[in-house]
């Protein structure tokens, strides 16, 4: 075809009239006057192409408006997403100058999880001073009066919580303000003064060097942030074993006043529960953890229930109320890490939960508490190995795998792990254990320079095959068999000489004495997840 007639054939095309639109009901319109010749149809009897009906027309702006409305709560989701994300305040997660490391996996590669929750008194706002009653602290720098650290085991198979009187004396260390560079130095005091050393970094440096347990996270809240909390939960059950009412004529007191028996505490109520300390049996800060725990226990079988998480709004209230309530560490700084974190912990039956307060005794004629002798030790000892406090862990086998060779042939690192930052290195650990493993036959002994701290001694084993080779020089250096453990960062038998262990070749610790049996001290108040009981008042704050 010429170029002519293309252009002829298209101008011949654009001349022919489109079909009118069909009526309502489905049918062409009725035409006036005659149907001209052709009309509708393409030259040389082709059909002409349809306009599309209304009703696709009308299917295609609501596939339209259905992506519209989708797109836009998908970005709704996004900012309403960042705002909680923006509502989360973050600090440092450790000030001090530790050198604790993280547990080794187990043997699936599992780690057991540590979180430090921080109940801080601050009066930073008027509704905190409103809330905590004592104008005269408004300008000072928070004290951290509730310590609690929750340990998940590595198979999220049991939690433990073991609470920190704040009157216990301890020693807070060198800790660096990351906002304006202030120096604490090392120092003595009472636990809830290391928040006033730059944050809640160093309450986490104190706890990791009090109990040697690394700690992964931290979450602090204020007043405010309680009365928040408890207001989105929609109320936590609560019993006393008689009539109550916290307050005195010397201003004594939080205020809160109840009736024998079971309430639903929620907002102001649920703060004044959580800081009685006068009308909780001996008007001290140990029934107030005590009633902390019950509070715990009550709200966790609360939340497992879903009775909240069942309904968009609430969700929603909740998720809002503990973003904005919440101080957390960088590395829980998104709503999706602090997602993740409560998924962690859902996965723990409430019947293996277990919360304490650590072993104590009086101090300075009654004016403080000190963590009580071995029995907060052994306590401590427990969460390093990850040994559940309830006693209810499955026993090891009995069998005991043999070594792989002859001793002398079996290569055996040593490693020098008193690098404490309150109680200092001592030099040489490493050298003085390897020449003892050589005296013993061990001929491959040798020391690695690199200092790292340790509470426990510890001897790690590569793979399943050479547990046997671990087994026999935890033995022959007379230590407990929980010191063995299998690790997936070492190559070789390697020894960690920890800090319970800073001087000499004998152990100090009878290896008979394997953490007490897996069993928690009687001193530590032990409670269950799964225990309904009531506090016991105080005679002198009855109505």
């Amino acid at each position: 075809m010429r170029q002519s007639d293309v252009r002829g054939e298209r101008g011949r095309r654009a001349a022919v009239p489109e079909p009118r639109e069909q009526g309502e009901d489905g049918r062409p319109p009725e035409r006036k006057g005659p149907a001209s010749p052709g009309a509708g149809h393409r030259p040389g009897g082709g059909q002409g192409r349809p306009k599309r009906s209304r009703g696709v027309r009308i299917l295609r702006w609501t596939a339209l408006t259905l992506a519209v409305l989708i797109l836009g709560a998908a970005g709704a989701g996004y900012f309403y997403y960042e705002h909680l994300n923006g509502n989360l305040k973050k600090e440092d997660l450790d000030l001090g100058d530790s050198k604790i490391g993280k547990p080794e996996p187990n043997a699936a590669g599992q780690t057991p999880l540590n979180i430090l929750l921080i109940g801080s008194d601050s009066r930073n706002t008027a509704e905190n001073v409103k809330l905590g009653g004592a104008k005269q602290d408004a300008g000072r720098k928070p004290l951290g009066d509730v310590q609690m650290l929750v340990h998940v085991s590595a198979d999220r198979g049991n939690m433990s919580v073991v609470s920190i009187p704040r009157d216990t004396r301890v020693t807070i260390p060198q800790c660096t303000d990351p906002h304006d560079g202030t120096v604490y130095p090392k120092t003595e005091g009472a636990i809830n003064q290391s928040l006033q050393h730059g944050g809640p970094g160093c309450t986490v440096a104190t706890w990791k060097e009090l109990t040697g347990v690394y700690i992964d996270h931290f979450m602090m809240i204020d007043f405010s942030g309680v009365v928040s909390m408890a207001d989105a939960i929609g109320g936590v059950p609560v019993c006393v074993d008689d009539n109550v009412y916290s307050h005195d004529s010397k201003g004594h007191g939080s205020g809160l006043k109840l009736t024998k028996g079971t309430h639903n505490v929620k907002g102001v109520q649920a703060l004044q529960w959580l800081r009685t300390r006068y009308g909780f049996e001996d008007n001290s800060d140990i029934g107030r953890a005590k009633a902390q725990h019950m509070y715990m226990t009550s709200m966790i079988r609360q939340l497992k229930a879903g009775t909240k998480l069942s309904d968009p709004g609430k969700l929603m209230d909740l998720a809002e109320a503990a973003t904005d309530a919440l101080t957390v560490d960088h590395g829980l700084g998104t709503v999706k890490e602090l997602y993740d974190l409560g998924n962690d912990l859902k996965r723990v039956p409430t019947k293996r939960t277990t919360m304490i307060t650590m072993p104590w005794e009086y101090g300075g004629g009654g004016g403080y508490v000190l963590p009580k002798p071995g029995d907060a030790e052994q306590t401590f000892s427990l969460l390093r190995n990850d040994v559940a406090l309830d006693g209810k862990d499955k026993k090891k086998p009995d069998a005991t795998p043999a070594p792989t060779g002859p001793k002398a042939e079996i290569p055996v690192v040593v490693q020098n792990g008193t690098a404490s930052t309150v109680l200092g290195p001592v030099s040489g650990r490493a050298s003085v254990i390897t020449s003892e493993l050589v005296r013993l036959g061990y001929a491959k002994a040798t020391a690695n320079a690199t200092l790292i701290s340790q509470a426990d001694t510890t001897v790690l084993y590569p793979d399943e095959a050479r547990q046997g080779d671990g087994l026999a020089v935890a033995k022959a250096l007379k230590l407990p068999e929980s010191a063995v453990k299998s690790s997936q960062s070492v190559r070789e038998i390697s020894v960690v000489v920890g800090n319970d262990w800073r001087q000499g070749t004998v152990y100090p610790r009878p290896a008979a004495d394997d953490d007490g049996g897996g069993k928690t001290p009687k001193s530590a108040d032990a409670l269950n997840g799964e225990e309904k009981g009531c506090m016991q008042v105080n005679p002198g704050y009855t109505f």
